[in-house]
């Protein structure tokens, strides 16, 4: 019988990690090494792939890194491939690339809102597609989604919070199309606002006046408080779990 802690171990299995250069991906990649995975890592910046793999390889996994827009299908499909060219598998995607947007509606030209939705969900969608064709039974996709898809912040999130909100209501059909017929698990995790390079790009003080309020911390997130939810969605500990959007935001829900 497998133990309540070991359920949360992937050993021998993949993981692919989109948006694994920085912020919060470089988090999940070494908290999926240290669970046992060997990890795929994609993202656009290549060269600054180098130390998140330094750092899955330094707790005794495999990774390698892979150039990868995830607006563009060809190119999640061939982040696929080479996961299944190296390792012969994939058993867990984080679609965790994405952008953000801050412009209040009235200035925010077409453009702007489009790459936030490309970048946000539409690449969720093609790399989920692309891994969904050669993940066996008991895979999990983990897609990120936010906080902002569940609420509002006092401040101009109209792109970010639409993308958001439209990742979770995909993770909902994806779920229902792909754990009955494939036993692809599809989940999503809502963070609040954490410590990030994104989080970075607001002006000082905006997080501290319209965010830590509403936390019943009164905080932001650090990073590894996040790393645990994402193993419970990637591993059998949710394995009665799908099509859920889980919030991890310091308890902004309820303020």
């Amino acid at each position: 019988m497998t133990s309540v802690l070991d359920s949360f171990r992937l050993d021998g299995r993949v993981a692919l990690v989109t948006g694994a250069s920085s912020g919060l991906g470089v988090g999940f990649a070494s908290a999926l090494a240290q669970a046992g995975a060997d990890v795929v890592l994609a993202a656009r910046r290549t060269d600054r792939l180098a130390n998140t793999q330094e750092a899955v390889t330094a707790l005794g996994r495999r990774a390698i890194a892979v150039t990868t827009d995830v607006v563009e299908p060809d190119q999640c499909t061939a982040a696929v491939d080479a996961a299944m060219n190296e390792f012969g598998r994939l058993d867990v995607l984080v679609n965790n690339a994405g952008i953000a947007s801050s412009v209040p509606a009235l200035r925010e030209d077409p453009d702007g809102f489009r790459r936030v939705m490309d970048v946000n969900l539409n690449g969720t969608y093609w790399m989920a597609q692309a891994a969904a064709r050669v993940m066996e039974p008991g895979s999990s996709i983990v897609n990120l989604a936010s906080i902002l898809g569940m609420t509002s912040v006092l401040m101009p999130q109209a792109a970010y919070s639409a993308s958001k909100s439209a990742v979770i209501g995909l993770t909902r059909d994806l779920a229902q199309q792909w754990t009955p017929r494939k036993g692809i698990r599809v989940n999503a995790l809502a963070p609040g606002f954490f410590q990030s390079e994104m989080t970075d790009e607001f002006d000082d003080g905006v997080l501290d006046r319209y965010v830590v309020p509403r936390t019943l911390f009164g905080r932001l997130g650090d990073p590894g408080e996040l790393d645990a939810a994402l193993l419970f969605l990637a591993s059998d500990a949710s394995s009665y779990m799908s099509g859920v959007a889980l919030p991890v935001d310091g308890g902004m829900l309820t303020n």
